[in-house]
């Protein structure tokens, strides 16, 4: 599936179209539309209104991608481990979004961060309504009132609900050559691979192992959880290019054309391509929940080993477990992003970190 490139994109009344001489703003309704095509690549409508950035930036592509082999893991949760047998976990998670800033990204950050604070008018309006109309019932009042009341109150909340629309939202349109559509493309088909395997992980902290007998072997335990990749837009971002999303634990990453953005409850962070360092490689995991459709299976252990490898015979109901073979994804910044990620489909995290590398050397150039 490529990527879908439009040339204009719509928010509330407003269009904004997108052409070689720059950026046609619209405003009206089917049939009747007044509109002007200012040239530049920074348009500003009214105070707090919306904006529209097009130009890309020159960023340095990320650090080189790392593919050794990491020692086996295994879960965290297995209930019949003594005490004393790993080391504590260590949490693997970025630092709050707001925090995470580089110097590329400053300016549209803040707009982002403003916007984002703003207080939604339509709630507010929608639960004024809903209180006139029981009142007007608690009192008896004639149907016709009802009818006044909601039809009024109707066109409050929809007016309230466009105001937020235009308070709140972001335009980022992006005109790209042909290079860096292909390259772009090439990512997104990456990520798409990503999002197709049978099982991706996000993996919130880990711990060092100090007898593996207790832990099948395994050097380290992670605690993990599944996730989710998909091409989707942030909130009140509305732009030409799909992006793709990345969901790790209380946070989401948005992928751009020359960025990438972090969602979380405090606010918006970002980061050029060229401050991110990637590591993607094989790495092998004791899986104990069932082996993926597409993951490979490249030995056994028991759930208890001896020190050749073998079943503890000194444990009952010592089983046989699969060793997988999985890709992970460690996405790492100076300015405080730390993710990892485990994917059951081998080759996938390796071809995103290299297309992303790929996508931010054409960008560059």
């Amino acid at each position: 599936m490529g990527i879908y490139l439009r040339k204009s994109v719509r928010v509330g009344l407003f269009r904004f179209n997108l052409s070689k001489s720059g950026v046609g703003v619209s405003v009206g309704v089917k049939g009747l539309r007044v509109g002007a095509g200012p040239r530049g690549n920074y348009v500003h409508m009214g105070r707090g209104g919306i904006y529209y950035r097009a130009t890309l930036p020159a960023v340095s592509g990320p650090k080189s991608t790392s593919r050794v082999p990491m020692p086996p893991s295994a879960p965290l949760d297995w209930s019949d481990v003594p005490s004393g047998t790993h080391g504590p976990m260590v949490d693997i998670d970025s630092a709050l979004a707001t925090t995470i800033v580089d110097s590329s990204s400053a300016e549209l950050l803040d707009e982002l961060s403003e916007k984002q604070r703003r207080v939604r008018f339509w709630p507010w309006a929608l639960t004024a309504l809903i209180t006139a109309l029981l009142i007007l019932f608690m009192q008896g009042a004639p149907v016709w009132a009802f009818w006044v009341a909601l039809l009024v109150g109707g066109i409050g909340v929809a007016w309230a609900y466009y105001a937020d629309l235009m308070r709140k939202s972001i335009v980022l349109l992006y005109e790209l050559d042909r290079d860096i559509e292909k390259a772009l493309e090439a990512f997104h088909r990456a990520a798409d691979g990503i999002a197709g395997a049978s099982r991706v992980w996000h993996i919130s902290a880990r711990a060092h192992v100090h007898d593996a007998k207790y832990h099948a072997g395994a050097s380290g335990l992670v605690k993990r959880r599944r996730t989710l990749v998909s091409r989707a837009a942030p909130p009140f971002v509305k732009t030409n290019v799909e992006t793709i999303a990345v969901e790790v634990g209380a946070q989401t990453l948005h992928f751009f054309p020359d960025r990438v953005l972090i969602y979380d409850s405090s606010g918006v962070g970002g980061a050029s391509f060229g401050s991110l360092r990637l590591e993607a490689g094989p790495t092998s995991f004791i899986e104990d929940e069932g082996v993926p459709s597409d993951a490979t299976i490249t030995g056994y252990t028991w759930r208890f080993v001896n020190k050749r490898g073998g079943p503890d015979k000194r444990f009952k109901n010592n089983h046989q477990i699969p060793i997988c073979a999985y890709d992970r994804l460690g996405i790492i910044s100076a300015t405080g992003i730390d993710e990892l990620l485990h994917v059951s489909k081998g080759g996938a995290a390796i071809a995103f970190a290299t297309q992303l590398q790929a996508l931010s050397r054409v960008v560059k150039s």
